[in-house]
């Protein structure tokens, strides 16, 4: 059964805790007037996904389903999403859209969105920041939502286990420790570079929500110049998607 936990308003933490590979994989949900869920999770994770969404709206007013990168648990059951919600679209970057969404899990086709792009559902205003290779995968994205300071960071300050919806403390430590034993993630500053200098610096001192970590909250202890230097002055090793 899947966890829900209401991070910041309007958005909404559902977390499946799957002791086999110790991992939790968790989607954001975005109650707007068009409602966005950010990563659909795996096809087997799909009914316990809409249930938890069922609890807090209803599932087929899905406008937009946002990822970063083409992989199971970013967008493995789109197909399944767009086929409840008839409005649903998928939000992802131009080259995730012609490479692989569109062929491989889209009923509908994707919306692209250009890097630095805003996407409005309301209240709320996403920004696209391409970020190839960061995480992992050359068609790799994030979404920056600006009036809450939320960033949606899909792999990055993974952790292992079964960890707490939020914390305060320090998920750096966390995220190098994961890094240390399988380097999967890139260090480099990719994403400063395309966020910019003064936008890099709002990311960070900002709220963070990743697929397989805690919900990184505002906090003395979180130092921002901590999670910058970490995450973009080389937190790890080259990954193998990575030269």
């Amino acid at each position: 059964m899947a966890q829900i936990t209401e991070i910041a308003p309007d958005i909404y933490r559902i977390s499946t805790f799957v002791p086999e590979v110790n991992l939790q994989f968790n989607q954001f949900l975005v109650r707007d007037e068009q409602p966005l869920l950010f990563h659909t999770g795996m096809k087997g994770l799909f009914p316990a996904v809409t249930d938890a969404v069922s609890t807090l709206l209803d599932p087929e007013t899905i406008r937009w389903i946002g990822f970063s990168h083409f992989e199971a648990d970013e967008c493995g059951s789109l197909t399944e999403w767009q086929t409840l919600a008839p409005e649903a679209t998928a939000v992802c970057s131009l080259v995730a859209k012609l490479v692989s969404v569109d062929d491989a899990v889209a009923i509908r086709p994707a919306q692209a969105l250009a890097d630095g792009e805003i996407l409005c559902t309301g209240k709320y205003r996403f920004r696209m920041i391409q970020t190839p290779h960061v995480p992992h995968c050359w068609e790799a994205s994030l979404l920056f939502e600006e009036t809450q300071g939320t960033l949606f960071c899909s792999d990055l300050f993974h952790q292992n286990g079964d960890v707490e919806p939020s914390t305060t403390t320090d998920v750096v430590g966390r995220f190098q420790g994961f890094q240390n034993g399988l380097s999967v993630i890139p260090p480099g500053n990719s994403l400063a570079k395309r966020a910019g200098p003064g936008s890099a610096r709002r990311l960070y001192r900002g709220r963070v929500h990743g697929e397989h970590a805690s919900f990184r909250s505002r906090s003395p202890s979180a130092r921002p110049s901590r999670i910058r230097g970490g995450l973009l002055g080389g937190a790890g090793h080259p990954g193998p998607h990575h030269r």
